[in-house]
C-alpha cells in the first residue's frame, strides 16, 4: 500500500518541477496527448557544462506502456 505522505511529497515535487520547467512540461503534455505506442523511439540528450553531449534512446515496448499506465494512475 502506498503511503499518503509519500504521494503528497511526490505531488509537491511534480508541481514544483512544473513551475520550474513549464516549456518542458508543455512539451511532454503534447507528446503524451497524442499517445505513445509500442515501437516509438524516445531519445534524450544530456549536456553538462563544459562536457560533450551524451545521447541515448529506447524503443518503447508493450511492458513500458503498462508501466506508464500504472504511473498515470498514481498521479491522479
Amino acid at each position: 500500500m502506498v503511503n499518503p505522505a509519500s504521494i503528497m511529497k511526490l505531488m509537491n515535487a511534480k508541481n514544483k518541477f512544473s513551475a520550474n520547467h513549464p516549456k518542458f512540461v508543455a512539451f511532454l503534455s503534447m507528446i503524451f496527448s497524442k499517445g505513445i505506442t509500442e515501437g516509438t523511439i524516445i531519445e534524450i540528450t544530456v549536456t553538462r557544462p563544459g562536457e560533450q553531449p551524451v545521447t541515448s534512446n529506447m524503443k518503447v515496448l508493450e511492458e513500458d506502456l503498462e508501466l506508464m499506465e500504472e504511473l498515470k494512475t498514481l498521479s491522479k
